[in-house]
């Protein structure tokens, strides 16, 4: 293997030397070059480490400027405190895998995802930072888009609930409502899978999947997307968008990836720890819930820095979320169900009632807490409420939807709309030149 060595200059230069000479021997690497990242205690100048050494004005800069000089297959780290602490560490960590190369140490050996190429068709990757961050709204919106614009696009979906085997559903050609969902859940199915929210909400062919585990840069402990994607390549559609589960990133090679974080989270779990890796491997940023009181301007600003200083060439989109129901609510009294924090359900009620005409006369947060949902539903009796109306998560379906049938009251599915801030380019513009890009790139023509 061509390896990439990490050295200080807080070792005896004999010492790295040797260590040089040991580990090539020990895991057969062949050293190409060694990234000096600072320490001057026992350095010497003119010291011949045997390869050439690439310096620069900070350890991070050496790294990056060796890998763009030197194909490697592995970054041997030589170095340790204090020149490179846990945090800079972590950012070598991203840099390396995104370079395709394994990054080594003493006591640790961190392997780039695998990803394989087995889509027969022109694919994006929707990717997330973690849970609750609106991924799989930003899938579905997206699959909406691109049917609009005559791409005939379908969903792979990775969850942690999905089928033991692939499953395809036509949200185009079936009603994917309730009855459809509560016979899915009598199946034995997680009838609040996001392939089947992205069925329903959004009228495409998408295809279950599951995954169980996920790694520090997202490979699945264990999937059946690989099965799923090759069924996707069996049918009639034109682009295949694989909709991550977390932060675990689907397995497979694309030619375009779109990374969702939310403005709400710690800023270190977006450009920080392997949240950096997300970064560079991917083309855009829709950082969401990008409003008060969710996260404050200065905050949203300081993560677009924060992620521009990481992949300057990354485009990033701050938005927020609108609900959109799938249904006629107009002069109903409706209860909304969701897993929006207490802190955003009036400003939600609020647009809803003036968006679509209903009029919300109760709310809950808890979707994804079926005992304090259940408290909730309960306190809405004798209030008045015509219908539900509730986002395809958690409870949605053997909780609420139970409950409307019981009630024999209607019960909607409720989507979750990016909407681009003011000022910034149109998210609508941005996922389709991608898309163009990524058909391009399939066909070998950029």
């Amino acid at each position: 293997m061509r390896g990439l060595f990490l050295i200080d200059g807080e070792h005896y230069p004999p010492v790295v030397l040797d260590a040089m000479k040991r580990v090539e021997e020990s895991l057969s690497i062949e050293g190409v070059a060694a990234a000096f990242l600072g320490g001057t205690e026992k350095l010497r100048e003119g010291t011949d480490y045997g390869v050439p050494l690439v310096r620069a004005a900070d350890p991070i800069s050496s790294v990056q400027k060796a890998l763009k000089a030197y194909t490697v297959e592995v970054v041997v780290d030589l170095s340790d405190e204090p020149v490179i602490g846990y945090r800079e560490r972590m950012r070598i960590a991203s840099l390396a895998l995104a370079a395709g190369a394994r990054y080594k140490g003493s006591d640790f050996d961190l392997r780039p995802p695998r990803y394989h190429a087995v889509s027969t068709k022109p694919s994006l990757a929707v990717i997330g930072t973690g849970k609750r961050v609106g991924k799989t709204a930003v899938s579905g919106y997206l699959a909406r888009l691109l049917a609009k614009n005559g791409f005939e696009p379908g969903v792979v979906s990775m969850g942690r609930g999905g089928p033991p085997k692939p499953e395809a559903v036509d949200g185009y050609k079936m009603e994917v409502g309730s009855t459809f969902l509560l016979e899915a859940l009598l199946r034995g199915a997680h009838a609040a899978s996001d392939y089947y929210e992205t069925a329903a909400l959004s009228r495409v062919v998408t295809i279950g999947c599951r995954r169980c585990g996920g790694g520090l840069s997202g490979e699945p402990f264990v999937s059946n997307v690989l099965e799923g994607a090759r069924l996707a390549n069996r049918l009639a559609t034109g682009v295949t968008i694989f909709d991550g589960s977390g932060a675990a990133v689907p397995p497979v090679t694309v030619e375009g990836r779109i990374l969702v974080a939310g403005a709400h989270q710690d800023p270190e779990y977006v450009t920080g720890f392997l949240g950096v890796y997300r970064l560079l491997v991917s083309d855009l940023l829709i950082l969401t819930m990008s409003e008060e009181p969710m996260a404050s301007g200065k905050k949203v600003d300081s993560i677009i820095e924060a992620a521009r200083d990481v992949a300057p060439d990354l485009r990033v989109i701050p938005t927020i979320f609108r609900p959109r129901p799938v249904g006629e609510v107009r002069d109903l009294k409706v209860a909304y169900l969701s897993t929006a924090p207490r802190a955003v359900l009036a400003l939600l009620c609020k647009y809803l009632e003036e968006t679509y005409g209903c009029e919300v006369v109760a709310a809950s947060g808890n979707l994804s807490d079926r005992k304090e949902l259940s408290r909730d539903l309960e306190s809405m009796r004798g209030i008045g409420v015509e219908a539900y109306l509730t986002e395809i998560k958690a409870a949605a379906v053997d909780v609420v939807t139970r409950r409307g049938v019981a009630e024999e009251k209607p019960v909607f599915y409720c989507d979750n709309e990016p909407v681009g801030l003011p000022g910034w380019d149109a998210l609508e513009g941005e996922l389709l030149e991608l898309t163009r890009k990524a058909v391009a790139r399939f066909g070998g023509n950029e």
